[in-house]
């Protein structure tokens, strides 16, 4: 498989893990599931996959202004576990906006940039290629969807099945 084909299955996934999101009282998707410094709710951890593909798309692959400047009512948040708050269409319209610029991205990929070496914006130390990069922001994503369907399995509630199999092409 190659990074779009991939990232079309985590397009499918979402919309499947999206759509029982969505029938889930808010009270669940809201309330502290985890101990931690970051992530206490489903929420955190919904807003914290868009954003990471957000950021290291944008400001460390292209060097460009995240979606997430552009989306006023998340302004001034930091990823922490602030999210318990927000209704889910907020959060969920961002990952959207996220995903069309991903899209938008991934159609003009070549070999080439994917070869390009980067330093992140906040670590000029570190080198990674734009490939590394966009496997290592969908495995991510894929970790913590995973970690959102136990967390919905301990509320007692069936999640989507993600797996990469039911994505797989005919051959």
């Amino acid at each position: 498989m190659n990074i779009p084909e991939m990232y079309e299955y985590l397009v499918h996934a979402r919309r499947e893990l999206w759509g029982v999101l969505e029938a889930v009282p808010d009270e669940v998707l809201s309330r502290p599931l985890l101990g931690g410094e970051r992530f206490h709710c489903i929420k955190d951890l919904v807003f914290h996959i868009a954003s990471v593909e957000d950021f290291w798309l944008h400001e460390d692959i292209q060097r460009d202004a995240p979606v997430f400047v552009t989306t006023p009512v998340l302004n001034g948040t930091e990823g922490g576990p602030e999210y318990a708050g927000f209704a889910l269409p907020t959060l969920l319209d961002y990952w959207r906006a996220v995903e069309v610029s991903t899209l938008e991205y991934l159609s003009t990929l070549t070999v080439a940039e994917l070869q390009r070496v980067l330093s992140p914006h906040d670590d000029p130390q570190k080198r990674y290629t734009v490939d590394g990069l966009l496997w290592h922001v969908m495995v991510h994503e894929m970790r913590h969807t995973a970690q959102i369907a136990v967390l919905l399995r301990t509320q007692g509630i069936k999640p989507p099945a993600l797996d990469l199999l039911w994505y797989l092409p005919e051959p």
